[in-house]
């Protein structure tokens, strides 16, 4: 699937606007809520390239894949899938950013001195990789720290609209990661994740408080379907910096679409000037 030549037209103006008046402030942002097949990449990879097409036709800026999309969570043959930043699905994904001219953000299996990563890598609609963060915080109740190496660094990156965070799903519960990202300036993190729907209260209540807490939009894909007989929650969402979601999906495969307004952030932040009111030499 391709858009049409006059949709990327539009886009083409659009773009060429905004650049003339600085960083993007207006962003569409496309989450692609898919099930998956466990452990087949192929067929995994042939459904994700359809969702990055139809977000890119939408004329969405974005599109996010949920978390190991093409795998799941087959950890003890990571061998199979992992490879390094610069190999295997990494420069896939990369050429279908570049193809249909959208940035892609996703979560897959990086081989890295001997180890596997969880490694959440965003490509702008020129291929180009502008991040990769290595997951950091390892989820005990799936043996994470038994088959993944941690990551040692935050997912600060910059890109056309600003400083963004990354995060991956367990790294949600985690508020102290969320705050460097604000005092930074990143007025949106971006979270992939394998929620299960049993838990699916605390995603979407922790998704709201991080966007609360951190005066925020945060834009976090979940998976649905089945996964070794755990049923994945979807409820991807949008969430503005009042904690308000501007899309939610269900249980259901979906693309959800928002625009958010990056300013909205600093507006907020102004109202009730959270960061100047912190007192971190009490706690």
């Amino acid at each position: 699937m391709k858009c049409t030549k006059g949709h990327k037209e539009i886009r083409e103006k659009i773009n060429a606007l905004c650049a003339l008046r600085g960083k993007k402030m207006k962003l569409q942002i496309s989450l692609a809520q898919m099930a998956f097949e466990f452990g087949e990449v192929e067929a995994n990879f042939d459904r994700a390239a359809d969702w990055i097409a139809k977000a890119a036709c939408h004329g969405s800026d974005l599109v996010l894949l949920p978390e190991l999309w093409a795998s799941g969570y087959d950890l003890s043959n990571w061998p199979r899938y992992a490879a390094p930043l610069n190999d295997g699905l990494f420069p896939r994904v990369a050429d279908l950013a570049h193809q249909h001219e959208i940035a892609v953000g996703c979560s897959l299996l990086e081989e890295g001195d001997g180890k596997a990563y969880n490694t959440f890598v965003l490509y702008g609609p020129d291929g180009s990789r502008w991040g990769a963060y290595r997951k950091i915080h390892r989820f005990r109740l799936l043996e994470e720290e038994k088959w993944l190496g941690a990551g040692d660094e935050l997912g600060l990156i910059e890109t056309p609209w600003g400083p963004t965070g990354l995060a991956i799903c367990y790294d949600l519960r985690f508020p102290e990661m969320f705050v460097p990202y604000a005092k930074s300036g990143a007025r949106l993190v971006l979270i992939a994740a394998e929620w299960p729907e049993r838990r699916i209260a605390h995603w979407t209540k922790l998704l709201m408080a991080r966007a609360i807490e951190n005066q925020t939009f945060i834009a976090a894909v979940n998976k649905v379907g089945e996964s070794l007989d755990v049923k994945l929650g979807g409820r991807s969402m949008v969430v503005d910096p009042w904690g308000i979601p501007l899309v939610e999906g269900d249980d259901s495969e979906a693309l959800l679409t928002a625009e958010i307004d990056l300013r909205a952030a600093d507006k907020a932040r102004r109202f009730i000037p959270v960061f100047k009111d912190r007192r971190p030499d009490l706690y």
